[in-house]
């Protein structure tokens, strides 16, 4: 049976997960009921993923049937996946507060459905999304990726997105975009980081993000609505976030309400709040240290405690330089860091 797996050229074939442990995890979702008998996610006819996202609130689940799940073989799966428990409990989302358990005890109040994505600004034909069109408009594709923190840790996580690509053709830019801008949602109501400095981390709200062209339009650059087979879990930036792999993970944005195409390079929370520490660009480098510590070795977050975390070298752009780093062929990534 012939499984179509997106931009497998990207990668060569050490790189790419072993056959048996793609098979078991196959296996596995159809014990679970994930895949329709005698059918593996071929055509919008033939896929029945029913109920592929679990979760005890409602508003959590897409009401239509999930189609076209396809599997992105990356070098990073065969890293050891970061415990689900861990990825959603261990988060920085200052909305939410500050400490890395805050976004996992207040981020239940958020209200994920309804919600609007807007893809506007310097393009031909903007569009807006609902929650629905989020889970069943497009092909989504798993991508284990690692994900490295400014703060000198990292996970190793199964999404599950759309290719931004995908939703900036949709929208076809014009000539002069040249820039990508994202604003994540703005409701101190419910996001409790939002209702004081002092409780939010000191950074000005709503939180913004941007990427370059190059880089937004990049075959890695995902929009994710989902995490191990579920559906993004508040706390991760539900209901939709960007990940941007060989970036510092500040740049991947949570609850997205807007993306825009712009012409000059947009303002990013970070890089407004303390400029000599976060620049736009946020590549991953072992080479250019935080003013405060090191990023020559990062945190595995693993099975156990803190004394069983795995310590290791950081590898520059996350390990996916072969992929990206003709996107800044020429620069001085000691300057634009």
């Amino acid at each position: 049976m012939k499984i179509t797996c997106s931009n497998q050229s990207q990668f060569k074939d050490h790189e790419i997960t072993d056959e048996t442990v793609f098979n078991q995890r196959r296996k596995l979702l159809k014990q679970m009921g994930f895949l329709g008998a005698g059918s593996l996610l071929s055509s919008p006819s033939q896929a029945n993923i029913l109920d592929l996202f679990s979760s005890d609130k409602p508003q959590n689940k897409p009401a239509a049937v999930m189609q076209n799940l396809s599997f992105i073989k990356d070098k990073a799966a065969r890293d050891e996946l970061t415990p689900e428990a861990k990825v959603t409990s261990y988060n920085n989302f200052y909305e939410f507060g500050t400490s890395k358990t805050d976004p996992a005890q207040n981020a239940h109040a958020l209200t994920l459905n309804p919600w609007n994505l807007s893809i506007n600004g310097l393009c031909h034909k903007p569009f807006e999304l609902g929650y629905e069109d989020l889970f069943n408009k497009y092909a989504l594709e798993e991508r284990i990726y690692r994900m490295r923190c400014v703060e000198a840790w990292s996970m190793v996580i199964p999404w599950i997105g759309i290719p931004l690509a995908t939703l900036l053709k949709q929208a076809d830019p014009k000539s002069n975009a040249q820039y990508v801008a994202f604003e994540t949602l703005k409701r101190p109501e419910e996001m409790i980081g939002q209702q004081s400095r002092l409780v939010g981390g000191g950074i000005n709200y709503p939180y913004v993000e941007g990427l370059t062209i190059e880089e937004a339009m990049h075959p890695l650059t995902l929009i994710a609505v989902g995490l191990y087979d579920k559906a993004l879990p508040a706390q991760n930036g539900a209901p939709v976030r960007l990940v941007v792999p060989w970036k510092y993970g500040f740049k991947s944005i949570k609850s997205i309400v807007n993306i825009k195409l712009v012409d000059k390079e947009p303002p990013t929370t970070w890089n407004l709040s303390a400029p000599s520490e976060y620049g736009f660009y946020a590549n991953v480098n072992p080479a250019v240290s935080h003013p405060r510590w090191s990023q020559a070795q990062e945190r595995r977050i693993t099975q156990g405690g803190l004394f069983s975390q795995q310590y290791i070298k950081t590898l520059p752009f996350n390990g996916y330089g072969k992929e990206v780093a003709h996107l800044y062929k020429g620069m001085d990534l000691t300057k634009y860091f």
